[in-house]
């Protein structure tokens, strides 16, 4: 934290409150989070988001979300435009990092700020490619598609734990069940074999994330989760390392509209990785 001196930037911690204008601001910057995204992502350390303000007047911006004691992750690094190059970020970004410790940090760079993120220790793991465009109107929907709540958080919660770099069942108990959120699980023989979420942004529906044990199973929610579109743009992020991600996104008419690079500090857990094919959020991983 900096001491309150007028002109002074001051760091402090986020309220959900100072959160809608950050949100706001990502948006402005074309990352479009989902418009209910804040709560969820307060649901899993609500003291992991803070604001650089001077005079009470917020300038800056990031968030380090703890998942456990040996993972974290950072997002929403941004800086209002008038008042960039003047250091706000940097000791915003210095303030905040300390949250996680000694945690493994891991983010989704913009490609102007790899380099930067490098040098502070930063590895890139993979690129993430942001996949935008109108879908076909899905087919009916399979037997083995059903709402989460069939396979009960506990057993999505397992799922989703062996495809990410820590459990979040705080995360997902919220993510799951927020208005406008949907949620659909593959269940084969009484057993989850993945899971998706599509959610609203603005002027178009995100999906977030897209984990499923098969190609043709992950093709499947797919299809479920935007058989409603009407036609409105759907975004998903790929994992550029996921040939089959690429492969479906690719054959539902969608086009690569930017990248980002997924970056860690230090040694991440095993993940089934041929399990993800999109990411939960550029923001919280």
């Amino acid at each position: 934290m900096t001491d309150s001196v007028p002109g002074r930037l001051t760091i402090s911690r986020a309220t959900l409150d100072d959160w809608q204008v950050v949100s706001g601001w990502a948006a402005d910057e074309g990352w479009n989070p989902g418009l209910r995204d804040a709560l969820s992502f307060f649901a899993q350390d609500p003291d992991g988001f803070f604001i650089g303000c001077i005079e009470d007047e917020p300038v800056s911006a990031i968030s380090v979300v703890n998942y456990d004691e040996v993972y974290a992750f950072l997002g929403f690094y941004l800086v209002r435009p008038d008042q960039r190059g003047r250091g706000h970020g940097l000791a915003t970004w210095r303030a905040a990092l300390a949250h996680a410790g000694t945690r493994t940090v891991g983010l989704d760079g913009v490609v102007a700020q790899q380099d930067n993120y490098r040098r502070s220790g930063f590895e890139l793991a993979h690129r993430t490619i942001r996949y935008v465009g109108p879908v076909p109107s899905g087919a009916s929907r399979p037997a083995q598609i059903l709402p989460v709540e069939a396979a009960g958080l506990r057993a999505i919660t397992a799922y989703d734990a062996a495809s990410y770099p820590a459990d979040r069942p705080r995360f997902l108990e919220s993510w799951l069940t927020a208005p406008g959120h949907r949620a659909l699980a593959r269940i084969v023989d009484g057993r989850v074999t993945g899971y998706g979420v599509l959610r609203p942004a603005q002027g178009a529906l995100r999906i977030g994330p897209l984990f499923a044990d098969t190609p043709a199973g992950a093709e499947e929610l797919f299809d479920a989760l935007t058989a409603e579109a009407d036609g409105a743009p759907v975004v998903i992020d790929v994992p550029e390392s996921q040939p089959h991600a690429v492969a479906l996104a690719e054959a539902r008419g969608m086009k690569p509209t930017f990248e980002t690079a997924r970056m860690y500090t230090g040694p991440v857990r095993d993940l089934a990785e041929e399990r993800v094919f999109g990411v939960t959020t550029l923001e919280l991983g």
